[in-house]
């Protein structure tokens, strides 16, 4: 009886947790209150939001420097796929009006957290983000999905390749459509296209080290787009 009662309840546990990941797939939740005071707050000047998943949430925890004492707002949700952040889009950035948007996304489609996608699947969610933001007078930046040559929680995947297949149809868009596109891959990436060890301890994420690589290739970016806009 114990046994059959301990597997009821685990069992309830997951159908809850399977509801709530329902009702709010795309984690609508996560930035309401912060949001709300964003849109009240008459300091937006050349506001610039970073959207994108763990690589750039984890950027604010491992270096706050980088976001601190400047109009950079933050809205990357872990593991987040681009459907997700599609859904999310007009309320964590062209509701907040900002001058620009920095996009990093792809790498969690490439390995399937929301189920299966074509690269081109993949990049059509991340065009159909700039065309909205461009339609709401936003400058985008498109960024470079970085190098991954497995991954640690689905490995088997080998995503090294879909990765460079989707940076060329990101470079190819921003090129056509005159946006900036900034190139982490090239500068990250070892022999085997996977990112460098000494930048990310799981192949995926960047360090600190991997994140100061990064830095100064957007600000230059986002120095260009707000000299040009």
């Amino acid at each position: 009886m114990k046994t059959l009662k301990l597997t009821f309840s685990i069992l309830l546990i997951f159908l809850l947790f399977d509801f709530s990941y329902a009702q709010d797939w795309a984690n609508l939740e996560r930035f309401q209150k912060e949001n709300t005071k964003l849109k009240m707050s008459k300091h937006n000047k050349n506001r610039v939001v970073f959207m994108g998943n763990s690589i750039t949430e984890g950027w604010l925890n491992l270096h706050p420097e980088f976001f601190a004492n400047k109009p950079y707002i933050n809205r990357g949700i872990g593991g987040q796929t681009t459907p997700q952040m599609l859904l999310r889009f007009r309320q964590d950035v062209i509701n907040l009006k900002p001058t620009v948007v920095v996009i990093l996304a792809g790498i969690n489609d490439i390995a399937g957290n929301t189920g299966p996608s074509t690269i081109e699947m993949i990049a059509d969610n991340i065009i159909s983000m700039a065309e909205l933001a461009k339609a709401n007078n936003i400058n985008v930046i498109l960024r470079s999905v970085l190098p991954a040559y497995d991954f640690p929680w689905r490995p088997g995947l080998e995503p090294a390749e879909k990765v460079t297949k989707l940076n060329k149809l990101i470079k190819a868009y921003a090129k056509k459509h005159n946006l900036v596109y900034v190139d982490y891959f090239t500068p990250m990436a070892d022999e085997s296209n996977g990112l460098k060890k000494e930048l990310g301890s799981d192949g995926v994420h960047p360090n600190k080290i991997g994140y100061l690589i990064m830095e100064p290739l957007v600000e230059d970016a986002i120095t260009k787009t707000l000299n040009h806009k």
